[in-house]
């Protein structure tokens, strides 16, 4: 399927994201590969939201795919004397739509991985598995010596402040696109149409 116009590209582009999106959320759920901390839910509360895995990534890959249809969907609009008439600011009548829910979507992502990199992560420490940084206000993400009161598990703050970073920044990128392709098409639609008379095939 050929790409026509950079409207095309921004619903291309929230595909690799999309998927970026999900590999890093997954990722959250095993500290160093260790699948041990997952199964005993020994983990921060946010990544059970799926903020990534869901919203940023499958809802994400539908938004993409459906909007990528729909700039391909050509509105025939019947005339007078046979003729119909093929309008691409017409075809065009969804495309915001889908992309404001993609908006939502990567808003929410956005949204709670900011909170669980503000929160910190849920670790072991001399005083049992709490948010030792929870009310530090993200002022721990200067204070890497204070990073070593998590015992367990291991390297737990560097693999939470990377990944939920790498979310955050993923997740805005999304709302960026979306944006950009809702202002995009509202343009085209709003300020002039490209019609195409198709006569009718003899009989």
């Amino acid at each position: 399927m050929p790409l026509k116009n950079c409207s095309d590209y921004f619903s291309l582009a929230l595909i690799p994201l999309a998927i970026c999106s999900m590999t890093v959320n997954i990722l959250l759920y095993f500290p160093n590969g260790d699948t041990t901390y997952a199964a005993s839910s020994q983990l921060t509360n946010y990544v059970w939201y799926f903020e990534g895995i869901c919203f940023g990534g499958i809802m994400m890959l539908i938004i993409a795919v459906v909007l990528l249809l729909v700039d391909y969907y050509n509105c025939c609009i019947p005339s007078h004397m046979g003729t119909k008439t093929f309008d691409a600011s017409c075809s065009k009548l969804g495309s915001p739509v889908f992309a404001i829910l993609g908006v939502a979507f990567s808003g929410y992502s956005l949204i709670i991985s900011s909170l669980g990199l503000s929160q910190g992560p849920f670790c072991r420490t001399l005083d049992g598995w709490v948010y030792p940084f929870k009310d530090t206000s993200v002022g721990y993400l200067s204070q890497s010596s204070t990073w070593s009161q998590c015992i367990e598990p291991a390297n737990v703050v560097e693999w939470n402040i990377i990944l939920f970073s790498i979310l955050i920044a993923l997740s805005a990128l999304q709302v960026i696109i979306c944006l950009l392709k809702v202002i995009y098409d509202l343009k085209i639609i709003l300020c002039g149409t490209h019609s195409i008379l198709v006569h009718p095939e003899a009989v």
